[in-house]
């Protein structure tokens, strides 16, 4: 298994990332987090909402293009929680809605339409059980001509999460996240020292907020909100 802060903080730029797993005791941990390189992208933060959080914009008046940074991540779908890095978010849901599956609502999608670096769509999707799928859409070739869907599935395992994010760091284009979502030990913590240790580890330049689920308790770190 590999270590998570370790791992994050050895790449100052994996874009969006979702981690789900159960903590030793067997508390469900999610957390999402998203960076940016634009003035556009670090103009946001996460407000919550009735069922998960959206992206906003902070300032208004500096928003240049919302369509592939204001959605939302997260949403609560009956006894279903979603978190994605992009509006597939509602598309998930609406599926699950329907009585269909998660992978029938993402065979519908593809990776972002923001060549050359086509960023993939990564999703996880939590059932009752406390098992876990996550996914991965991403371009086949450098020209964005074909979409890769590759799909995960995941018992519970006390102290062991998943780690998917968009990119594995700096590169031009920048590199996708390839392979199977990286393995991590979940250390038993609160929800707050979480938070605290997630924000912390990731480069500081390039953080825009943080979102972390454990059980119930809900914790949001917004740079632009920082006291």
């Amino acid at each position: 298994m590999s270590d998570l802060f370790k791992y994050l903080q050895e790449r100052p730029y994996p874009g969006r990332g979702i981690l789900l797993g159960n903590l030793p005791e067997g508390q469900r941990l999610c957390a999402y987090f998203i960076m940016g390189r634009s003035e556009n992208s670090r103009n946001r933060i996460f407000e919550v909402t009735e069922d998960g959080i959206r992206t906003k914009a902070f300032d208004e008046s500096k928003m240049v293009d919302p369509s592939l940074i204001i959605y939302h991540p997260v949403r609560q779908v009956g006894d279903k929680f979603v978190v994605t890095n992009g509006d597939q978010t509602d598309t998930i849901r609406d599926f699950l809605v329907e009585g269909k599956t998660a992978e029938a609502g993402l065979r519908t999608r593809e990776f972002e339409p923001d060549g050359p670096n086509w960023p993939p769509r990564v999703s996880g999707v939590r059932y009752a059980c406390g098992g876990y799928q996550m996914s991965i859409l991403k371009a086949a070739d450098a020209e964005g001509t074909a979409c890769t869907r590759n799909f995960f599935e995941y018992a519970p395992k006390n102290g062991v999460g998943r780690f998917i994010s968009t990119y594995e760091g700096f590169g031009s284009p920048l590199p996708s996240f390839h392979g199977e979502p990286v393995q991590v030990e979940l250390p038993q913590m609160t929800a707050e020292e979480y938070a605290d240790v997630l924000w912390n580890v990731l480069d500081a330049d390039n953080k825009v907020s943080l979102f972390v689920k454990l059980d119930d308790e809900i914790i949001i770190i917004n740079k632009h909100q920082e006291v």
